[in-house]
């Protein structure tokens, strides 16, 4: 029997790359749990000394039981964040994936995306190209995650960072820096939870890569 010839086009392709690589993805996963357990265990202890009384938190939604409690709680968090944090902004930046991803983002692109996104069409057809919207947000989320960071530095070790202390107005005004901070960063995990669960493919993909 004569062999039928195999087309060079029809060969088998190799598979496309991950949307998301593993490291990737393990880093999401590990700065979530990082961040809403330093925000939860930060509503505590806002709660022992309200910065806006007589606003507090309910307690059935904060985390450690007692002040000393969510304190232990938000340090281990701390360590986690910030070691991932860095291990993220290294290998971003060493990978090529931070300019690749989230530059360049200009205010007229997001306000077209935004629009977009009103009108119900922003696109999400490639997950691999991240929309102005989603680079202004990721971008606006590092920042507010190193202001945090550091004005949580001052709360935790105000004499041993004086000029860091000075830049932020002070311990009172470092709190107030820090709590906006946490509110910023809230909003954004909000924001980004509703459009994962409007665009569950994106959830997907950052659960198995593609």
């Amino acid at each position: 029997m004569q062999s039928i010839p195999v087309p060079e086009h029809a060969a088998a392709t190799p598979p496309a790359r991950p949307i998301h690589p593993l490291w990737v993805r393990v880093n999401h996963w590990l700065n979530a749990l990082a961040a809403v357990t330093m925000a939860l265990s930060g509503w505590r202890i806002y709660d022992a000394s309200p910065i806006y009384p007589p606003f507090t938190f309910a307690s059935g939604i904060t985390l450690g039981g007692w002040l000393g409690g969510a304190l232990q709680w938000h340090f281990a968090a701390m360590w986690l964040l910030v070691g991932n944090g860095l291990f993220y902004l290294t290998m971003s930046i060493a990978t090529g994936r931070f300019a690749k991803k989230l530059l360049p983002v200009t205010p007229a692109a997001v306000w077209r995306d935004v629009r977009a996104a009103l009108r119900g069409a922003l696109a999400h057809d490639d997950l691999s190209v991240y929309n102005a919207v989603q680079r202004a947000a990721y971008l606006t989320a590092i920042v507010d995650l190193v202001v945090l960071v550091l004005s949580g530095l001052v709360i935790w070790k105000s004499v041993q960072f004086p000029l860091l202390r000075t830049l932020l107005g002070g311990y009172d005004n470092a709190r107030v820096v820090h709590f906006w901070a946490m509110s910023v960063l809230v909003a954004f995990f909000v924001v980004h939870v509703a459009m994962a669960l409007l665009v569950p493919r994106s959830l997907l993909a950052m659960l198995r890569g593609r």
